[in-house]
């Protein structure tokens, strides 16, 4: 039934300003839109929805990730803009933070300013 209807993704703030310069400024989304309920953001074609709240505990796992389609240049990019990669125990990271998958994918993970984790992916080529 929905299969066919475009989705949208949310994830929350407690600082409107500080996560429109985020999401806008470090991240590159296009600004669509503010109201007092959330910031609206246009991620390539998928509505973001920034939820403006009271209160916030971030996830422990992702909750949003880009398909990317060269980690490195964007794990750069993204470093240049202020982005700080998060390392994990357990994961065989390289020097830059990108774990590479058993299906020899690539991964890094990072957080926005209410610590939302946030993934970039460079899929393998069995999964492009």
């Amino acid at each position: 039934m929905l299969g066919n209807a475009p989705i949208i993704a949310f994830v929350s703030t407690v600082d409107a300003a500080r996560a429109k310069a985020f999401y806008r400024d470090k991240l590159g989304l296009s600004f669509v839109s503010e109201d007092p309920f959330a910031l609206v953001f246009d991620a390539h074609g998928i509505m973001l929805r920034v939820s403006i709240v009271r209160e916030h505990s971030p996830a422990q796992q992702t909750v949003l990730g880009w398909h990317v389609t060269d980690i490195e240049a964007t794990v750069t990019g993204l470093g240049k803009a202020g982005i700080k990669f998060q390392r994990y125990d357990g994961l065989k990271q390289d020097d830059r933070g990108i774990w590479t998958s058993p299906d020899g994918g690539r991964i890094a993970w990072f957080k926005d300013l209410d610590g939302n984790t946030l993934s970039i992916t460079e899929f393998s080529a069995r999964r492009s």
